[in-house]
């Protein structure tokens, strides 16, 4: 059975985010449908104040978690924004799951897992028949997470800094394999 959901990991900052959005729009120019959502961080004044979510099939974006906001569960220095998360970030991968041909998901991670909508998209995705690229938090230790890596359609790809450059292409032709 080929691997239909492709795990990335690895060390913060290693540029994990770079390669599902590049394997994301390698895919879009060869006019396959993606969808899913996408974590960016945001910086003001090279501080990083927040991060951004994206959906990229509609572009829409919100605020995932932010050094500023008052209320919603705290990692760190930021407090994670629900509303944006389950409004943006979980109906994106919803919406790939009904619409695309693959469904990226950055990431599954500390500040996502606070939303139990959230969690049910991204385990529609991960039981839909689509192809996934999700990134997964190295560290973060939940059920959603232990059940993706457990899984026997599943690949983990570790991301380091010598093969982030090639891995967009080699993802892209394993996704269009799949697809």
């Amino acid at each position: 059975m080929r691997n239909r959901v492709l795990l990335l990991t690895g060390a913060p900052g290693v540029g994990k985010t770079t390669v599902v959005t590049k394997t994301l729009e390698a895919l879009q120019a060869r006019g396959v449908c993606i969808g899913g959502m996408i974590s960016r961080e945001v910086r003001e004044d090279a501080v990083r104040v927040g991060f951004e979510i994206l959906d990229v099939r509609t572009g829409k974006s919100g605020w995932l978690a932010n050094a500023n906001l008052k209320n919603g569960p705290q990692v760190g220095k930021y407090h994670v924004n629900l509303k944006d998360l389950d409004d943006i970030g979980a109906q994106a991968i919803v919406g790939a799951v009904e619409r695309c041909s693959v469904i990226g998901i950055d990431e599954i991670g500390p500040m996502e897992l606070y939303s139990p909508s959230f969690k049910e998209a991204v385990a529609k995705a991960l039981h839909s028949r689509k192809a996934v690229l999700a990134v997964i938090h190295a560290k973060a230790k939940d059920a959603l997470i232990a059940q993706a890596r457990n899984r026997t359609d599943a690949e983990i790809i570790i991301v380091t800094s010598t093969n982030r450059d090639e891995l967009p292409n080699e993802l892209a032709k394993k996704l269009l394999k799949i697809i």
